[in-house]
């Protein structure tokens, strides 16, 4: 008798799917039962898919794909519908696979099953795997994909997978297993003691246990009762019962076609696992293992950057004479969480301290590599003994000769030249006296000691390895007892789609609001800029762009003054802002402007601020027009809040005193004193030694002259 004879003698029909042609074949009852005449026939793909209930289609490609992973039998129950849209019955599918060249055939058959009536347990099982229970279970599947997409370490990836409620069936126990040589390891395991694992700890991928067969075969496996598992794996399965579950399911964890390791999920009671319940748990484990080979990758980048940034960035020396140092390095612009931001602090023989922070251009190994060697060059020449300026110069000629012989690692060619930015600082700890060379960087900023931060601007050159012999001038500042400088790269203040001005601004509420120590401070500092304040003070650029962060704060120590012993008062506080102005840059009279603005920045009257700020640009402009030399600029607020005198000192070499004129009305100079005698409150001119100052002073509303009268001038 034919093997059709006898299928269609119990009511099964026999059927064939080729998927590369798309054609399949059913035998006589086969076509019967799904409401076509009873004669073998060929048909298409679409002409059968229209026999089916639609969201039964979809479900019948999931189970058929999950049997191609799996190896195994495809099972579905499927409703046959009637052109009218009615259910004429419903069928059960059974299948397997084989290949054929580049696709793959379907042999399986096809039997009524009964209808379950209402209310019945049948009805109920064959409910949970429809309508309800596939929504649950598809928002299940993408909040777990969610959940793991956005886990940045293995240990986050475990947890997440330990949470994760399947609808319908939880398992209770988990462990992830991997592979390390010939043997398996623990990853992680939820619903377990600790110590439970130690008979799993060196495991050979040779033991007869499920999870190394995974690993060996690549298939997964379903043991829905303990009888299942002591039946197939006898060796292991004492050490499996001492924990009293029910059921295990064993799935492989694959990343690009390569098994990485096993996911066991056990259960307190027994399941099925139904075709519809391993395809969640398969998609389940896809998902963890793309999961867990995302975190491993960024955990070993972490652990190269965390290596790089050990030997490159070196630990400030807190032991500075009358001074405090704080640092702070942050990788932020993705990839290889290292680049071309550097600091460095450099003992120098005259037993000062060189402070030198940087940013190589681009942020990659490249980068990086060229960041590590220009540091090492910076100390070469520092360590020489040269001045700022001309460890400036060497180092731009020495970035430029080394970017240029840069191999590109795709076609062995030269690449263009990289270069640089630079800010190098060589501090005198007994007068606090700074020597700045600027390499294309951005200013220094100081906060005063009574907390308002400035903008120092210095003179400089081109970034390093532009220009082979650029010049880098020196400027030269001071730092007060109890002031603080900071440098910074440009990731600090652009970070967040700022621009220059709105970054300074920026910084300047974080450092002038805080109240804390050093430590404290730049911890603000990058909190301000990346922490979750920073997403509400998003700045004007369409982008919030990201880069790293390299920040140097270091203060002055304040000396400790008392009251004074005769008046019984503290001494007032000091803000002091000192300028120089050559005469072949008459441009940076705007720079004074800026600057006695932001020195006055909380004063309490608008028009004595204008005035002071016309004032100081007509007495910088006469000296670059009337004399030779330059113009020596100290501008020093005294007192408290409210009662503060501002005197403003402009000096030059000049001996020809200026005398006070009534000038024409079309007369075009002589109304320099004329503008300080109508809006100062006083002002003067005193000779010197060398040339001569004139000065003006104006008295916020609510103090006096009186107040200052006896206290030493500028």
């Amino acid at each position: 008798m034919r093997t059709e004879d006898v299928l269609s003698a119990i009511a099964t029909g026999l059927w064939r799917w080729n998927s590369a042609s798309g054609e399949v074949s059913l035998d006589a009852e086969a076509a019967r039962l799904l409401g076509l005449p009873a004669v073998p026939v060929r048909l298409s793909q679409s002409a059968v898919r229209s026999r089916f209930h639609p969201v039964d289609w979809v479900e019948i490609q999931g189970v058929i794909n999950l049997s191609l992973a799996e190896g195994t039998l495809a099972e579905a129950r499927l409703r046959i519908m009637t052109d009218d849209g009615k259910v004429q019955r419903i069928v059960r599918s059974r299948s397997r696979q084989y290949l054929r060249g580049e696709g793959y055939e379907l042999v399986g058959t096809l039997q009524e099953v009964p209808e379950p009536q209402p209310g019945t347990a049948s009805a109920a099982v064959h409910s949970r795997v429809t309508g309800d229970w596939r929504r649950s279970r598809e928002a299940f599947l993408l909040d777990a994909g969610r959940a793991l997409a956005e886990a940045r370490s293995t240990a986050e990836v475990l947890r997440v997978a330990a949470t994760l409620s399947m609808p319908g069936f939880t398992p209770d126990g988990l462990a992830v297993f991997g592979v390390e040589g010939d043997r398996l390891k623990i990853i992680g395991y939820h619903g377990y003691q600790q110590g439970d694992e130690g008979p799993f700890l060196h495991m050979s991928v040779d033991t007869e246990y499920p999870a190394a067969e995974v690993v060996r075969n690549g298939r997964a496996i379903y043991l829905p009762s303990p009888e299942e598992y002591a039946k197939r794996f006898p060796s292991t399965w004492p050490l499996a019962r001492r924990f009293h579950r029910k059921s295990w399911a064993f799935i492989p964890l694959v990343v690009g076609g390569r098994t990485m390791g096993a996911w066991m999920a056990a259960f307190s009671y027994p399941v099925a696992f139904t075709p519809d319940e391993r395809s969640v748990l398969t998609t389940v484990a896809r998902m963890l293992a793309q999961a867990l080979s995302r975190a491993g990758v960024q955990e070993t980048e972490r652990e190269l950057a965390t290596g790089l940034q050990r030997s490159m960035m070196p630990t400030v020396q807190p032991d500075i004479p009358g001074m405090s140092v704080a640092a702070r390095y942050v990788p932020t612009g993705g990839g290889l969480q290292v680049g071309g931001d550097w600091y460095d602090m450099i003992p120098l023989p005259s037993g000062r301290i060189a402070l030198v922070i940087g940013d190589v251009q681009g942020h990659d190994v490249r980068a990086a590599g060229l960041m590590g060697q220009l540091r090492i060059a910076l100390r070469a020449y520092a360590a020489e003994g040269h001045h700022p300026d001309a460890v400036l110069s060497r180092a731009s000629r020495f970035l430029a000769g080394l970017a240029e012989q840069w191999p590109d690692g795709d076609d062995g060619g030269i690449t263009e030249g990289r270069f640089a930015t630079c800010l190098y600082i060589e501090v005198d700890p007994e007068s606090g006296t700074l020597d700045i060379a600027r390499a294309g960087h951005p200013d220094i900023a100081t906060r005063m000691s009574d907390g308002t931060m400035l903008v120092r601007p210095t003179a400089g050159g081109l970034p390093l390895g532009i220009d082979p012999d650029s010049d880098y001038p020196t400027t030269r500042l001071t730092l007060e007892p109890g002031e603080l400088m900071m440098v910074c790269t440009d990731g600090l203040i652009e970070t967040g789609g700022h621009d220059i001005e709105t970054g300074w601004q920026r910084l300047r509420d974080a450092i002038e609001s805080h109240e804390g120590t050093m430590e404290s401070l730049a911890d603000a500092l990058v909190q301000a800029v990346h922490g979750p304040s920073s997403h509400h003070s998003t700045g004007p650029l369409a982008d919030r762009r990201e880069d790293d962060i390299a920040v140097l704060l270091l203060r002055r120590d304040p000396i400790e003054v008392g009251c004074d012993p005769v008046e019984g008062t503290a001494p007032r506080p000091i803000r002091r802002t000192v300028l120089s102005v050559p005469q072949t840059e008459p441009e940076q009279v705007a720079i004074v402007r800026r600057q006695l603005r932001e020195l006055m920045h909380d004063w309490g009257d608008n028009e004595q601020v204008d005035a002071a700020v016309l004032m100081i640009s007509e007495m910088a402009s006469n000296v670059l027009l009337h004399t030779d030399g330059d113009a020596l600029i100290i501008a020093e607020i005294v007192g408290r809040r409210g009662a503060r005198r501002l005197r403003v000192d402009v000096a030059d070499p000049s001996d020809e005193l200026p005398h006070l004129r009534r000038p024409g009305e079309m007369a075009s100079s002589g109304r320099g004193l004329v503008l300080m005698e109508m809006l100062a409150e006083s002002w003067g001119v005193d000779p010197r030694g060398e040339g001569k100052c004139t000065w003006f002073e104006l008295y916020e509303p609510g103090s006096a002259e009186e107040e200052f009268e006896g206290e030493p001038a500028a």
